[in-house]
């Protein structure tokens, strides 16, 4: 099979197209004949060595991905031959080969048909970022569940993956949501994903700005992927209570950071890790997701695909900062 191979930790221009025996599926195993994979930031730090888990080389990058079912190892299989599944959160692009080759093994467990009106392109690109963004929407109670209706959800990096899905899922609960992002393009976009309020993060006047257009309210919960200079502002935001799930840290480590602003509201801050879903919480979020969606009359939303050929393309149209994800066509 065809594949695009990490040799070595120097960054996603490095890999290198290749060819390599298919993979068979063990006990527990598909194996999926890749129609579509997706691209994602987390790619690009785990070839650049900036990510906790450190594969052996040669890699094969891809956590997300659509294809069909075209062996099935020993052990009952909720699909069968010639179904064509999606993938969920698992080892997959990680520790093991990933999406980025014409064929890969998957466990069964993280296998899940394609939800009825969705296309190929919306379910390859979905499940990571829709995970990571319901752990962090839901992470604040035990059980996990969504945030009481009617509070305010406030999403730095709005545009981007985690945040697109941020905003809509946010939507589905009732949530009055802010989002901010640099362009005005995309935030007029954002609008019509279901943002409330957009705003320019840059802007002089931006704690004034949010409050004025959510006033009485304040800011309830806050999905954080910039951290930064981004964050005083952020949490200047936050009413009684208020709550940071950080996502990432686009905004690099955050200057001057004082404790304080955290004591008389009591703030609390949490790191969103979508590596700790089990398959069977996985497969339960997802389809939480999915009636969401469903319900709300939303869709993943999809940036550009590039041909398989132009994986290196892809990546640096994912550094340039798309709206929506970024595919790959691996098989028509």
């Amino acid at each position: 099979m065809r594949a695009w191979f990490m040799d070595s930790t120097e960054g996603v221009g490095t890999l290198r197209f290749g060819e390599v025996a298919g993979p068979q599926p063990g006990s527990g195993q598909v194996l999926l004949r890749v129609r579509v994979a997706a691209l994602n930031p987390a790619d690009a730090f785990l070839a650049q060595g900036l990510y906790p888990a450190h594969p052996p080389l040669p890699h094969i990058l891809g956590r997300d991905g659509v294809g069909d079912v075209v062996a099935v190892g020993p052990g009952p299989s909720p699909v069968g031959v010639g179904e064509t599944v999606g993938i969920l959160r698992c080892d997959v692009g990680v520790g093991v080969w990933g999406t980025l080759a014409e064929k890969v093994v998957v466990p069964m467990d993280s296998v899940t048909r394609v939800p009825r009106g969705w296309s190929l392109e919306e379910m390859a690109g979905a499940p990571l970022v829709f995970l990571t963004a319901w752990q962090a929407l839901t992470q604040w109670s035990d059980p996990p569940a969504p945030p009481p209706a009617g509070g305010v959800l406030l999403v730095t990096g709005a545009s981007g993956g985690v945040g697109v899905a941020s905003v809509q899922l946010g939507k589905s609960m009732g949530l009055t949501v802010v989002a901010l992002s640099r362009s005005e393009e995309k935030r007029a976009k954002l609008k019509t994903l279901g943002a409330d309020v957009v705003c320019d993060p840059l802007e002089r006047n931006l704690v004034n700005a949010v409050k004025a257009a959510i006033s009485p309210k304040r800011v309830d919960l806050v999905v954080d992927s910039v951290g930064g200079a981004l964050l005083t502002p952020v949490i200047a935001l936050l009413g009684y209570g208020g709550r940071i799930s950080v996502v990432g840290r686009s905004g690099g480590t955050v200057p001057e950071f004082n404790t304080a602003s955290l004591f008389f509201r009591r703030i609390r801050m949490g790191g969103v890790s979508v590596g700790d879903y089990s398959a069977q919480a996985a497969q339960e979020a997802w389809q939480e997701i999915v009636d969401r969606l469903d319900a709300i009359g939303q869709r993943p939303q999809v940036d550009s695909i590039v041909p398989f050929e132009g994986v290196r393309r892809g990546f640096m149209r994912l550094g340039e900062g798309p709206m929506g994800k970024v595919l790959v066509r691996v098989a028509g």
